[in-house]
């Protein structure tokens, strides 16, 4: 059965790239924050074999920045996420649960601090921006919220050091892992990040000004020709493999940090402003029922996981599969899901109802890269 078209509308934004993307060969789509986000180039297996070996460049125009300029920056910033954010200075980044009232789980995003006073959101899927806002306006604080014409690119992959090295100069090859640096192309200047949605290695260019995203586009793959480049995509298989979850599948906000793994970025007892850290104070002290696990699927290759995929113990459901994928390194069916503390201890064999198949699942000690 043919899948069906995504259709064209003004509603779903084009990319600075999309032209670039169009050109070579992009086969499907998804839409993120309005935006079209590529998912398969060749194939996702080998979009996946590509991006492990050599360099490949993303338009992830669609992680989109929420901004916030003014003498209340800082402090619009912390009421929004329980991570300690006072030590951080000019040229971090970090990791950032960004949660309500309740604790739950509104975005986990990436934070990039330009200025005292100026700081970049740059967010997953979800309208984070119109809470920020919200915030801002009924606390009455001194702080512009907005959404800037910035558009990241991400250059992921072994070969990324060389291919950046070309096109920016070696001082690239310096910045430190979710550190950034102020680097020129074509007398404009970027914020280019080593971080990105893979564990192959690589960065990410915050490209402001939509008109100057060709151009960087074409450069890279000008200067990549011998070292294979490829456009490329977050790839389903590799982002499990990691661990790197993805908000809306894996974690919502019915989900507090502690249940998705990340307590180590809730620094809760000195977060002082945070508006859910009462909230996180009591799921700290008592401890999460249930928490993201990295699962192994026992036989073929399951389908992608577009619902979630119960897991049961007996004739008890204990948890449900949101992300799976066939690993061709691993020779398994590699998959990400929310299990009670009953039951996620590594090893524990669960079973799971796959649309329909009965599966055998075992509880993994951690997850494969």
């Amino acid at each position: 059965m043919t899948a069906p078209l995504l259709s064209p509308s003004r509603r779903v934004r084009r990319t600075p790239f999309s032209a670039g993307v169009e050109a070579q060969g992009v086969k499907a789509y998804t839409v993120y924050n309005r935006m079209l986000l590529p998912t398969v180039f060749e194939s996702v297996q080998a979009d996946y074999h590509h991006l492990k070996k050599h360099v490949q460049v993303w338009d992830v125009s669609c992680e989109r920045q929420v901004e916030l300029r003014g003498p209340d920056a800082a402090r619009l910033m912390q009421m929004l996420t329980p991570r300690d954010l006072r030590g951080m200075t000019v040229g971090q980044c970090c990791y950032v649960p960004i949660v309500d009232e309740t604790g739950g789980m509104l975005n986990d995003p990436v934070a990039v601090k330009l200025a005292e006073d100026r700081w970049w959101i740059s967010i997953a899927d979800s309208d984070l921006l119109l809470w920020v806002k919200g915030i801002a306006s009924g606390y009455r604080l001194d702080v512009l919220v907005v959404e800037p014409d910035v558009s990241p690119l991400g250059v992921q992959g072994p070969k990324a050091d060389e291919l950046m090295a070309r096109v920016f100069g070696d001082g690239v090859r310096n910045i430190r892992f979710f550190r950034y640096g102020i680097f020129s192309f074509e007398g404009r200047d970027m914020v280019v990040a080593r971080s990105g949605y893979s564990k192959q290695g690589g960065f990410e260019i915050y490209v402001e000004g939509g008109d100057i995203g060709m151009p960087l586009w074409n450069a890279l793959f000008e200067a990549g020709r011998d070292l294979e480049v490829r456009a490329g995509c977050p790839n389903l298989i590799e982002r499990i493999e990691s661990g790197l979850l993805s908000y809306g599948n894996d974690m919502t906000a019915d989900n507090t940090p502690h249940e998705c793994g990340l307590g180590r970025f809730c620094n809760t007892n000195t977060a002082i402003g945070c508006i859910g850290r009462d909230a996180l104070l009591r799921v700290a002290k008592e401890g999460p029922v249930q928490q993201i696990r990295a699962l192994d699927i026992a036989g073929d290759a399951v389908p992608g996981c577009d619902r979630p995929w119960p897991l049961y113990a007996g004739e008890a459901q204990v948890g449900q599969i949101t992300s799976a994928a066939w690993s061709p390194d691993f020779g398994t069916n590699v998959a990400i899901g929310m299990v009670r503390m009953t039951h996620w201890d590594a090893g524990t064999v669960l079973r799971a109802d796959v649309l329909g198949e009965e599966r055998v699942v075992t509880v993994r000690p951690g997850f494969w890269a």
